[in-house]
């Protein structure tokens, strides 16, 4: 036994002599600094919210948010401890989201882990609760699920990801269900409708409201690769784009959804809409596939005159059949801001286009601009209009 002891002391000795170096190594302990407790956002009394950023060696930053009107942006102000501050508002109760720039870089706040993510950049998010919101919050209601799902595309002969909601039941169920397919906008990709968009929050208080059918949300990917050398924006690179996502809808998305869920089949079960991008794509498979949807929303989408002989050529056994069109759709919901600079002329020549047809649609002018606002509305407004 007192070898035992003398052997177990000799090693301690011998490990606290060779720890010793590297704990007497260990950095000391970094400076406080107003970061440390710094709150961003917060909510302020009247609807107003402060943002903050500690940038101490910055010389300019900037806000941009969607509840800000035209493409300006706000600055902040810096005080003595380095700490860059503005306040917005009051804001009308609702789901916003906002980036900072500093010294002329996109930054999202540090502060802030609710984040929205795009193909190619980050934005983050803020709720400002109200009556307003109501539609779009997170109740204590009998909620569906958002499931993640991969899938083998044909089109691009790649795996590709696309948000399945299912309604509150579903699994312990085994009734079939209606689908509405939901394609989000440009720079966005399949988790946009699920996160800023609030799509599973808003089909849940319908649902708990008895103001909806019960129904499975399909919301895709639609940012799809361009041919290289084409330039961002309208052209020929845009509708390669546009046509690769409709032969993937078509072709990929509808048959596994229809195969793996319990869809119920046919036109007059499947709705399909979308905003800006996701609008132009749900006229092109829509009306190129004139008995797939009985439902159909154009949101913040339209058609440009310049390309008016394409558009009606492509959609021509949609549009010169008015009587069976007619028949066939039961509601061609169209969408759009007043202050929508890059949609609202688009959408007024579609509707143009449509009254001259004899094609039966509905118009909504809504205030605002080309913003999640206005979706998150329209989304509320059509989905208790679906399959009745």
């Amino acid at each position: 036994m007192p070898f035992q002891i003398q052997t177990v002391s000799a090693r301690l000795v011998f490990l606290s002599s060779v720890l010793a170096p590297y704990a007497a190594a260990q950095p000391p302990a970094r400076p406080a600094t107003p970061n440390d407790t710094l709150v961003s956002p917060e909510a302020l009394a009247g609807n107003r919210v402060a943002f903050r950023i500690y940038a101490p060696k910055a010389d300019a930053v900037t806000l941009r948010g969607d509840f800000m009107e035209g493409p300006g942006a706000m600055n902040l102000e810096k005080d003595a401890s380095g700490v860059w501050s503005a306040i917005a508002g009051p804001l009308v109760p609702d789901f916003y989201s906002y980036s900072f720039n500093v010294d002329g870089v996109k930054t999202i706040d540090p502060k802030n882990a609710l984040v929205k993510q795009g193909i190619g950049s980050l934005d983050n998010m803020f709720h400002v609760p109200g009556d307003e919101a109501a539609f779009e919050d997170n109740k204590p209601v009998p909620h569906g699920e958002i499931r993640m799902v991969w899938y083998r595309s044909s089109t691009l002969d790649a795996m590709r990801r696309m948000h399945v909601y299912t309604p509150p039941g579903y699994d312990g169920g085994s009734a079939r269900y209606p689908v509405f397919y939901l394609l989000h906008g440009g720079g966005d990709e399949d988790s946009g409708w699920s996160s800023i968009g609030r799509a599973g929050f808003i089909i849940d208080n319908l649902l708990a409201g008895n103001k909806a059918k019960p129904m499975i949300v399909v919301m895709p990917n639609g940012s799809m690769p361009r041919p290289p050398n084409t330039p961002p924006g309208p052209g020929p690179g845009a509708a390669l784009a546009q046509e690769k996502f409709a032969s993937e809808l078509v072709k990929d998305v509808i048959p596994y959804v229809e195969k793996h869920y319990r869809a119920l089949a046919g036109g007059a079960n499947r709705a399909l809409a979308g905003l800006s991008m996701g609008g132009g794509q749900t006229l092109r498979v829509g009306l190129t596939n004139p008995d797939m949807f009985a439902y159909l929303g154009v949101w913040s989408a339209g058609v440009n005159p310049r390309t008016n002989p394409d558009f009606e050529k492509r959609s021509a056994a949609f549009l010169e059949n008015p009587e069976k069109t007619n028949k066939s759709v039961k509601l061609f919901w169209i969408g759009v801001g007043a202050n929508d600079t890059l949609a609202n002329a688009g959408s007024k020549h579609l509707v143009e286009l449509l009254k001259q047809r004899g094609i039966r649609h509905e118009y909504h002018e809504s205030p605002g601009g080309h913003t999640w606002i206005n979706w998150r509305r329209y989304l509320n407004d059509f989905a208790l209009r679906l399959f009745r």
